[in-house]
């Protein structure tokens, strides 16, 4: 019985399959001449070259596009992040401006205004993650609701 047991525990938390089959692939066409005529499909799909993750990063900060990466260029986004927190723009970034934001999260959080966050409270700041874009722009499968 144990052994039964554990057998239907594997059985049952194996991951199904959700992989849509995919249908087969056309049959070449056939010419005149008897080979395959002009509308034949290739063999592999066409594919654009992809950029790695640092190629793209590489290419935001080159801005100048000379393929070289200077010390301004490099820093051009953090001194825009340093100028939205610097509120006074005197160059200068005290403890106050440095939390003016998360400061800014938790006044609107705590809606009774008693300088601690209730469960209910806390669960307002969490952060608003984007969501993913799809690897492709495929149709969604139809989900069938029974």
């Amino acid at each position: 019985m144990l052994l039964l047991g554990v057998a239907g525990i594997f059985f049952f938390r194996a991951p199904a399959s959700s992989a849509p089959s995919l249908p087969a692939a056309p049959a070449a066409v056939v010419g005149s001449d008897g080979g395959e005529g002009e509308d034949a499909l290739p063999d592999e799909a066409p594919s654009a070259t992809a950029k790695t993750r640092e190629q793209k990063r590489f290419d935001r900060y080159d801005k100048d596009r000379d393929d070289s990466v200077t010390r301004e260029e490099y820093l051009v986004s953090r001194r825009k992040a340093f100028a939205k927190l610097d509120t006074n723009s005197d160059g200068r970034l005290t403890f106050e401006e440095w939390v003016v934001k998360t400061s800014t999260k938790f006044a609107g959080a705590d809606n009774d205004k008693s300088g601690a966050l209730t469960r209910a409270e806390f669960v307002t700041t969490a952060p608003k993650r984007k969501a993913k874009k799809p690897a492709c722009a495929c149709k969604p499968a139809e989900t069938s609701e029974d």
